[in-house]
């Protein structure tokens, strides 16, 4: 539709418009990482998710507070470390003081094996936004700064 012809319609039309556009762009960039990890290195997004949220904090994060990170089942946490746990990328280790709690951290080779992970997820992203100059950049990012900012406590950063 040209410029023109949007500006005519009712601006929560343009604004529903630009919406579906950010929706389908996230898609396809997120469909874009999640084909170069697994053709290029044979791994997943939630796996990349997992070691991401890992190398955060050095010194491990509890099971129960690594799922609340990512925000999702601790199910889905449990099977992704265990697999790391056995290609010697994480390890697990006992919460003092709270027998059944389990703390999971990357192992020297887990770190290693993310940075190269993030280095290429970093190229990707590049290659992906290559077009865009520093002032698209700071443009968008000033507009998307705006959306939930009425809508969202600053302080807590929960939605009112």
């Amino acid at each position: 539709m040209p410029e023109h012809a949007a500006r005519q319609e009712p601006l929560s039309k343009a604004r529903l418009r630009i919406w579906l556009k950010l929706l389908k762009t996230v898609n396809g960039i997120e469909a874009e990482i999640r084909r170069n990890l697994r053709d290029q290195h044979g791994t997943t997004l939630p796996r990349f998710d997992v070691m991401s949220a890992l190398a955060r904090f050095p010194e491990g994060l509890k099971m129960s507070d690594l799922s609340t990170f990512l925000k999702v089942s601790n199910g889905n946490v449990t099977g992704i470390v265990d697999k790391l746990t056995e290609e010697e990328l994480a390890l697990r280790v006992a919460v003092p003081g709270d027998k059944r709690a389990q703390m999971a951290r990357l192992t020297p080779k887990g770190r290693d094996a993310f940075a190269d992970l993030a280095d290429h997820h970093e190229g990707w992203i590049d290659g992906l936004l290559e077009s865009w100059t520093v002032e698209d950049i700071d443009a968008v990012s000033a507009a998307l700064d705006v959306v939930l900012s009425p809508h969202t406590d600053k302080e807590s950063g929960h939605a009112q």
